[in-house]
């Protein structure tokens, strides 16, 4: 019996996601059909109004505040999965940190968009204006951009990181530890010479999780991003991200405006499966 009821929760589980495919493919594909994959997705001018329907800013955007945001955080998540799985303390180390680490991946996003506006936003508009190769620029005093959005989803990524590497490093099996100490390496080059590399695979998946989280985020980006529809010119630029381009103007488009924005979220539904896809291979069962 309890076999069928679990059978049954898989099966609704994967029609869910078949229906939501299908009505996004369903109300975005005419636009595509109409203008062309290229033009859609290649295209620079977003506007609406007269039918401009390119969201390559929106595709440039995602992907430079999601690098920007693995390249602060994927060192910092790994780092503390070490730290909390080989050298922490439980008490008070590992005791305080880890339900701390719980604590951030349930603080909503729209929390961590007011922190970003009130506190990273100001820190870099300080910034962009003590360069003085930017100093011309106006859009650099705004501080909304590149760098702020990078700097909250690498703090909103690192729950899934940490939480994921650990787990990872954890399931080494303890013999590869113990023989290293009994062959004369010290803690830390057991660490990262047979430690680390034995559990790449599972830090790897954790990071491309984290990499769909952030690329996934909505509420947080739209307020400190800027959420201007060009493509950045520097890092000091704003920036509009595919999730942001749909929660934006979903609310007052109507015909075709409203199917590029299913179109928009076409994209973002493939880039969310090629991520997913690479952290499925990539958490395999873990080898030296």
């Amino acid at each position: 019996m309890y076999k069928k009821i679990l059978f049954a929760s898989a099966l609704i589980a994967l029609v869910i996601i078949v229906l939501t495919a299908g009505f996004i493919f369903k109300e975005g594909v005419p636009v595509f059909t109409k203008y062309g994959v290229g033009n859609i997705v290649l295209g620079n001018n977003w506007n609406p109004t007269r039918q401009g329907y390119g969201i390559w800013p929106m595709v440039v955007g995602s992907v430079y505040v999601t690098l920007g945001a693995l390249l602060l955080g994927a060192p910092m998540g790994v780092s503390t999965a070490i730290f909390l799985a080989e050298i922490a303390p439980k008490k008070p180390g590992s005791s305080v940190i880890r339900p701390a680490i719980e604590l951030l991946a349930g603080i909503p996003s729209v929390v961590y968009g007011l922190f970003g506006m009130t506190t990273i936003v100001p820190l870099v508009r300080k910034m962009a204006l003590g360069i003085p190769a930017y100093a011309k620029e106006p859009l650099l005093s705004t501080g909304y951009g590149i760098i702020a959005g990078s700097v909250i989803l690498a703090i909103m990524i690192l729950p899934t990181i940490i939480n994921v590497s650990e787990d990872a490093i954890r399931s080494v099996p303890k013999e590869y530890k113990e023989g290293s100490l009994a062959l004369g390496a010290t803690h830390w080059q057991t660490i990262y010479r047979v430690i680390v590399p034995a559990a790449r695979s599972g830090i790897m998946a954790g990071i491309v999780l984290g990499i769909g989280r952030a690329i996934g985020e909505t509420m947080a980006i739209i307020m400190v991003a800027g959420n201007a529809p060009v493509v950045p010119h520097s890092l000091f630029s704003t920036v509009r991200t595919l999730t942001g381009n749909i929660a934006i103007e979903m609310a007052y488009s109507s015909g075709e405006h409203t199917q590029a924005l299913f179109a928009t979220g076409i994209v973002l539904f493939v880039f969310i499966m090629v991520i997913n896809s690479v952290a499925l291979f990539a958490k395999r069962e873990v080898k030296p």
